[in-house]
């Protein structure tokens, strides 16, 4: 069962670098972050691009993910995940604030033992060919050969 939490940063011209890690070092596998909304601050200044840069350390990406300006665009739904990596939010243009929602979701990874799933498999194949195994014999003409009286 997953457990999901609300993740929520700002960044603006004096804080404009924000690092999301793993939430919890001894259980790496199956964390992710999720982005779903950036938006722009009221308080943002008129005419000014306001740019979201993202940096993945276990994808090595440093691309922008939104670019803002009030008057236009005041925000993005990127739906954007860090899957088991470490992500790096920066203000890279513009004075702010932007604000980054979203969610951080630890999801239990179950470990399945290939040899049981392979004979749940293999009885499943059998029940299946069983009825195919009941099928009539059908002649050229389609009348069931069991049914046909001898001359």
């Amino acid at each position: 069962m997953a457990e999901e939490s609300f993740y929520g940063v700002t960044l603006t011209a004096e804080d404009n670098s924000e690092t999301w890690d793993v939430v919890d070092e001894d259980y790496s596998r199956g964390q992710k972050l999720v982005i779903k909304q950036i938006l722009l601050g009221a308080e943002a200044k008129d005419n000014e691009f306001n740019v979201v840069e993202v940096t993945s350390q276990k994808d090595t990406v440093q691309i922008p993910i939104a670019v803002l300006k009030a008057g236009e665009t005041r925000a993005v739904n990127p739906d954007v995940e860090f899957y088991e990596t470490k992500v790096t939010f920066k203000l890279i243009k513009g004075s702010g604030p932007v604000y980054i929602h979203g969610l951080t979701i630890k999801d239990d990874v179950e470990v399945v033992d290939m040899e049981e799933e392979d004979d749940e498999d293999e009885a499943e194949d059998v029940e299946i060919e069983h009825p195919k195994k009941r099928k009539i014999e059908q002649n050229a003409d389609g009348k069931n050969a069991k049914n046909q009286k001898k001359k």
